[in-house]
């Protein structure tokens, strides 16, 4: 039989029919105007090789169409902005459209509230599906007609094992299943028995529908699956008008196959599932089926992509949510200052991988590195503060010195910072005893502060109790501020400063790799206590910042000098406390190890 739209109430399509308007194409955005050919940057890989073969067999009536299906229970994350890079960059390709599909297959997990944050997560990085946002939900119709359709073939039946039996009967990798004792029963019983499952006259797992295909297959994936399953739980979006729900194998072709998708494209994970997809669409005759088409998962060494991971450390309370800046989310790269264009040129430097990989976050950070060295304005700031005291400067004094934004990029232009007689900086620029090759703050030294005079420090004051050096008194040369072409004699350091009457206080949090090792544990996760690093998140409570960071807004990023690149934490008031989260140091912390 043909599975067709005389099968199918008004308001359906048919499997394998078009969709209104899903032959617009949705890919002609910013994204893909940055490449003039048309052609996503990166796209020649093995995945595209292979469509362009099958297609020259003209195997579609239709445009291209990918789509990315995420289950809306949990946050995108890193690994899955490369599964949507993948459908949306084949998609833009070839002039196509690509779609998001929510699998809301299963209602105990799912919820509105995930479904919001995909959407601004996919949005956010570029990668916008315009109106073809679809839920699998609203297919719970045809999807239900598919497996009555498949129940009249005799090619699905309704099975009263427990849960637990059917593990037993499917057997192993090394032994065939065996056949359930209901296998056989009449199409006619089946299909009373699926209704009165529908009408929600049998509880919770006592009934199953399962496809009939071959329990001795050596892909367990086609021993007899389960289609259809029941669960008294209230859906997201459609209540509790159903209490039985397909199985996301068994839904996702069908779902395909309404909206016309030409290739599915997913992770190899799924590639043994591939023959039941292939299976479901061929016993329901679907014309032009879909194709599905597997590449490798993305692994990132020193964090965790695995959802089940990231649920752990989210509800073991290892991290502080879902967007801790130290998660590879969107949501905390995001917060921590990774910006969409890095992101995605990452997913374009990686191409499309054959089988799963690990690749390096230092190529993510290295990017982002690159853009903001000539994107991000420059400011001082002092992380550990050591006051120093001009005794020569005058008091009540304030001037002007002038500091270029971005030495970088001219355009950015320049800023005035206030200097006085009393400043900070860094600790780390005095050494009592200076040790060889250190050209900073020493007692008789002489530096030149930044875009200001050259100070040479004449005592260092310490706590009588603690011994602890508590400031620097030195003097100035009048003769040497930058910018008025002195050209005596020359110091070898340069270090930054902050007027401590114009100070801005802030938060600084120092980020760094999550795990301690660079790959992520294979079993279960582990000892989570033993595999994280213990200094990923360090906090810089009394850091002081020059006064034009006073401006900052949230999302904000700049360069701290020498401290890498930061940007402004989303709990950061307008003219209130300012935390400052650092994206990435100024070179990468892993290089040697």
């Amino acid at each position: 039989m043909r599975y067709e739209k005389d099968k199918l109430n008004e308001n359906d399509e048919g499997i394998g029919s078009e969709r209104a308007g899903v032959n617009e194409p949705n890919t002609k955005n910013e994204y893909e105007n940055e490449n003039a050919s048309g052609k996503v940057r990166g796209s020649d890989h093995f995945l595209v090789k292979l469509i362009d073969e099958e297609a020259s067999a003209k195997p579609f009536g239709r445009t291209m169409r990918t789509r990315f299906p995420p289950e809306p229970n949990g946050y995108l994350h890193i690994g899955s902005a490369y599964a949507i890079h993948t459908n949306y960059s084949v998609a833009a390709r070839y002039n196509g459209t690509f779609h998001l599909r929510f699998d809301d297959t299963n209602p105990l997990k799912e919820d509105m509230a995930y479904v919001d944050a995909i959407l601004e997560d996919i949005k956010w990085l570029g990668y916008d599906p315009g109106d073809h946002v679809y839920y699998g939900s609203d297919y719970s119709d045809a999807i239900y007609r598919a497996a009555v359709a498949l129940i009249e073939k005799g090619k699905a039946y309704v099975c009263d094992l427990t849960p637990e039996e059917v593990t037993a009967y499917r057997g192993t990798l090394t032994e065939p299943g065996k056949n359930s004792p209901y296998r056989d029963r009449p199409v006619a019983e089946n299909l009373s028995l699926f209704e009165r499952m529908k009408n929600g006259e049998f509880p919770a797992s006592a009934k199953t529908v399962r496809a009939k295909i071959d329990m001795g297959s050596p892909n367990i994936n086609l021993r007899d699956p389960v289609l259809y399953r029941i669960l008294f739980a209230a859906h997201y979006r459609t209540g509790t008008e159903w209490c039985i729900y397909p199985m996301y194998d068994f839904a996702h072709p069908i779902q395909d196959a309404i909206e016309g998708i030409t290739y599915s494209l997913c992770s190899n994970e799924f590639k043994d599932h591939r023959p039941l997809y292939e299976w479901v669409l061929n016993e329901l005759d679907t014309r032009e089926p879909p194709r599905q088409r597997e590449f490798g998962r993305l692994n990132v060494t020193g964090v965790v992509t695995s959802k089940r991971f990231l649920r752990q450390l989210v509800e073991g309370g290892f991290v502080d949510g879902w967007d801790d800046p130290r998660l590879p989310t969107l949501r905390g790269l995001r917060r921590r200052g990774f910006t969409p264009e890095s992101i995605r040129g990452f997913m374009e430097q990686i191409g499309s991988i054959r089988a799963e990989s690990t690749v390096d976050i230092s190529l993510l950070e290295q990017g982002l590195r690159q853009e903001l060295k000539a994107s991000a304005p420059s400011i001082m700031a002092v992380l550990r503060p050591l006051k120093v005291v001009i005794d020569n400067y005058p008091p009540e004094v304030t001037e002007y010195v002038t500091i270029e934004n971005n030495a970088e990029n001219e355009a950015l232009g320049k800023r005035d910072v206030p200097f006085s007689r009393t400043v900070y900086v860094e600790r780390d620029d005095f050494m009592e005893q200076p040790v060889k090759g250190f050209h900073r703050l020493s007692p008789g030294s002489e530096v030149r502060l930044k875009g200001a005079y050259y100070v040479r420090c004449e005592e260092a004051v310490k706590d009588p109790e603690t011994g602890e050096i508590t400031e620097l008194r030195c003097t100035y040369d009048p003769l040497t501020k930058s910018g008025t072409g002195f050209a005596g004699r020359k110091v070898k350091g340069t270090i930054h400063w902050v007027s401590a009457e114009h100070a801005v206080r802030a938060e600084v949090r120092l980020f760094d790799r999550l795990l301690l090792d660079r790959h992520v544990p294979k079993d279960d996760g582990g000892d989570w206590a033993k595999a994280l690093n213990p200094d990923s998140r360090v906090i810089v409570s009394e850091a002081l910042l020059e006064p034009s960071a006073g401006d900052a807004r949230r999302e904000d990023r700049f360069q701290l000098f020498r401290h890498g690149y930061f940007c402004v934490d989303k709990t950061s008031e307008p003219g209130g406390g300012l935390i400052l989260n650092r994206i990435v140091p100024l070179k990468d912390s892993w290089s040697k190890t």
